[in-house]
């Protein structure tokens, strides 16, 4: 995995407004059906990963969370926001991410 490369992606998917940033705008993505993927900082807090996990299955849902190897610290310089959780709002943009990450999505 290229960081530099998937971070430019994420930028990339911002500017087309399909990256949400931070807790609250994150599980609202995911109540409403809307979020594709949900992933986290490597330093996100186990708290956190359970409470994404939990709510990205809860009835019915399968959206895929995944943990990445990159800081929140890394994800503030690269996208003018510091947070340790990100939700991809369109399918394209979450299946290229998870390719840039070394995983596939599948169909749900």
């Amino acid at each position: 995995m290229n960081t530099k490369d998937v971070l430019g992606f994420l930028g990339l998917c911002r500017k087309a407004g399909k990256l949400l940033c931070g807790h609250d705008v994150v599980k609202e993505s995911v109540i409403s059906s809307a979020a594709r993927l949900v992933f986290l900082s490597a330093d996100a807090s186990e708290r956190l990963e359970r409470e994404m996990r939990h709510a990205c299955s809860y009835e019915g849902k399968s959206i895929p969370v995944y943990r990445t190897p990159i800081g929140m610290e890394e994800f503030g310089i690269a996208l003018g926001k510091k947070s340790a959780v990100f939700s991809v709002t369109d399918d394209g943009f979450a299946n290229k991410i998870l390719q840039k990450f070394g995983e596939e999505l599948h169909d749900n």
